[in-house]
């Protein structure tokens, strides 16, 4: 199967765990109510996890925050990327006010229905919910302010196309302000291989300079990349040996490689279209 496929079908099983009393975890660890996934839990504080339907935490499977992080204005456009059960979209459309709007867009049908449903209780009416993918992003030419994304990107595999799209959508002087898995330094090719942790947002994940480098050649500037959580061996023990993986012989090798970071960068203020800044 393309990696796409093995991502919307994982990812659906997700949303129908959720939908049918479930909990879940990043992707492709099975759902249960004491699932503890070093990736995914104590992300979000009370106050932000109170203010949105139950089923958007529950079906929550980013790596970080980007709605704390990302400097959101009254009456700004927002796009995030691979939008899942709408929990970052929910809440960037209460920063951004009832003159601003929140875009959550997703492939899976079953992330989309489960996000227009959680929309729905929450009673949010400056939110839209778009089927597509995140390398044909289905917006025009400098359309929004902010693109977030939380621990989506890393799934892709043509993140090139991704990021040029997102700073194509961007207006000039729009900022990119993702939550994303990163890799430092060397990583076994035993983990590369593993579909299964692509799908669980890990062997996706690109060297942190490699994605500096990536956001460059899409045009952007200012881009800064801020570590917000630490894998340790005991958290690489939890996700390889969930694999049927030797983790005591690997997770010595992965010790602090993989982290979780915030991920920033601009399109330059004068940049109205792809490639200008290139």
């Amino acid at each position: 199967m393309e990696i796409k496929d093995v991502v919307r079908e994982k990812y659906g099983e997700a949303a129908l765990r959720v939908r049918s009393g479930g909990s879940s975890c990043c992707g492709s660890a099975p759902s249960s109510p004491g699932c503890v996934d070093p990736i995914t839990s104590n992300l979000y504080d009370a106050s932000q996890t109170g203010s949105i339907p139950q089923d958007a935490v529950l079906a929550s499977l980013g790596c970080g925050n980007p709605t704390a992080l990302a400097r959101l204005n009254p009456g700004e456009i927002v796009l995030d990327l691979g939008s899942g059960g709408g929990i970052d979209v929910l809440l960037s459309a209460k920063r951004v006010g009832p003159a601003g709007k929140a875009y959550g867009l997703d492939m899976t049908d079953e992330m989309l229905a489960l996000a227009r449903e959680n929309q729905r209780k929450a009673g949010v009416t400056n939110v839209e919910f778009l089927k597509g993918e995140i390398e044909n992003i289905p917006l025009p030419d400098n359309s929004v302010d902010v693109v977030i994304s939380n621990c989506v990107i890393n799934l892709s595999a043509d993140k090139d196309r991704v990021l040029r799209e997102a700073f194509r959508v961007l207006k000039p002087g729009g900022r990119f302000a993702v939550s994303d898995v990163v890799v430092r330094g060397e990583v076994p090719a035993e983990v590369r291989r593993s579909m299964e942790l692509w799908v669980g947002c890990i062997a996706g994940a690109l060297r942190d300079y490699d994605y500096a480098a990536k956001l460059a050649r899409a045009g952007f500037d200012a881009i800064d990349i801020e570590p917000t959580r630490v894998y340790s061996i005991e958290d690489a023990r939890q996700f390889l040996a969930g694999e049927g993986m030797d983790a005591d012989a690997i997770a010595p090798q992965v010790e602090g490689k993989f982290i979780s970071a915030f991920i920033r960068a601009a399109k330059p203020a004068g940049c109205c279209s792809p490639g200008c800044c290139s």
